[in-house]
């Protein structure tokens, strides 16, 4: 997760506030009424929010895709979605039985406001991953479409979402695998949902598309070892933070910011969803970080989304040891490969410190470049 992507963007929105409030620029710019209904018929940020609630799932999932086979295995299930960022964003978490075992997972969905698309990640309870790359599309005539490239088998496919036939309260879903570059679609993973009553006390899960299909049912203690290393984050923060204004080029200038974070608990504290808003001198910023736990190697990974573009970062991944959290990436700075390390610590009920720093040389030296300090709000 790439923090200062968080902040970088906070000039920009400072920037670009002052030239849209310049009386010169408005009256040379200012879009005529058809292409303001254009931008408006574009605006798809509350697409999804028919999902926000309680669901009854029913699932048939096809047993050997793109083999010729019409053998289908059937599930039952529950679930809850939840708005964020006033539904710019949105998630869901999904729990179902079948005669083949437990699914259980949940789905990230981030709005571009740039694009006016959506993109979808999906993340498999018993993998703690995100699940391939996110399908990324729209909705059109009541209709969304979701598209991207992944492997199936070994073999490079087309993978699409299609999500149709919405009322107030049922929904259809179905995923579909194409080999021949989008001339046929095979149907692979096909929902109904209806909606539970706000009163219900149906248990809270949730639906999304399928890229792994067992659960974690069956785990020994060793397997469940660091899933709730997290468990202090969540609540709700007041958090001071410092950003290093050019790292790796010799600065000392630091800007300043304050705000607040909320933490929800997912998939029973394996996963959390943090939310960010925080504002300083150079402007305002929200953002939102997906922690996910990985039963098989024991470690957690986090990564980060910013409101203006709605694209879920690189994650960095780690673990804790004596109370203390190191999470690591490698990513692209100024066009140079970096390391970059997120460390936890000074971990108490009621406070806790973050830092982000940067590694040009491989790790044997680190810079940082971003420290928060967060102090619980009293209930």
């Amino acid at each position: 997760m790439n923090v200062l992507r968080r902040i970088g963007s906070l000039v920009l929105v400072c920037a670009l506030g002052y030239l849209a409030n310049s009386p010169q620029l408005i009256s040379q710019t200012a879009p005529t009424a058809a292409e303001a209904a254009q931008e408006q018929a574009r605006d798809g940020q509350h697409d999804f929010d028919f999902l926000f609630g309680t669901w009854k799932f029913h699932l048939k999932r096809r047993v050997n895709p793109l083999s010729g086979s019409n053998s289908w295995i059937e599930f039952d299930g529950t679930a809850v979605s939840q708005k964020v960022w006033d539904g710019r964003a949105n998630e869901d978490v999904l729990e179902l039985d079948g005669r083949t075992g437990h699914i259980e997972g949940l789905t990230l969905r981030l709005y571009n406001p740039q694009s006016h698309q959506w993109s979808l990640y999906w993340a498999n309870g018993k993998a703690g991953t995100i699940g391939g790359p996110p399908n990324v599309g729209e909705f059109k005539n009541g209709q969304g479409v979701f598209l991207c490239q992944d492997t199936y088998k070994g073999r490079l496919v087309l993978v699409r979402y299609i999500w149709s036939e919405i009322t107030p309260n049922s929904a259809h879903f179905e995923q579909s695998y194409s080999d021949d570059g989008g001339k046929s679609w095979e149907a692979n993973w096909i929902t109904d949902q209806t909606r539970v009553p706000d009163e219900s006390t149906e248990a809270n899960r949730a639906p999304t598309v399928a890229q792994v299909d067992s659960g974690t049912a069956g785990k020994t203690s060793a397997e469940r070892d660091g899933q709730h290393d997290f468990d202090f984050n969540f609540g709700s923060w007041e958090t001071h933070i410092k950003r290093l204004t050019n790292p790796l080029k010799g600065s000392t200038a630091w800007s300043n910011l304050n705000g607040t974070v909320t933490v929800r608990k997912l998939l029973n504290g394996r996963a959390q969803l943090e939310e960010i808003e925080a504002a300083g001198p150079n402007g305002h910023w929200e953002g939102l970080t997906l922690f996910l736990y990985n039963p098989q190697s024991h470690q957690w990974s986090q990564s980060y989304a910013n409101r203006n573009d709605g694209i879920l970062n690189t994650p960095s991944i780690g673990e804790f040891k004596s109370g203390r959290g190191e999470l690591f990436d490698q990513e692209i700075f100024d066009g140079r490969a970096i390391l970059a390390r997120f460390v936890w610590s000074d971990i108490t009920p009621n406070s806790h410190h973050v830092e982000q720093s940067f590694s040009d040389d491989g790790g044997k030296t680190w810079e940082p470049n971003f420290i928060a300090d967060l102090t619980r709000v009293a209930k």
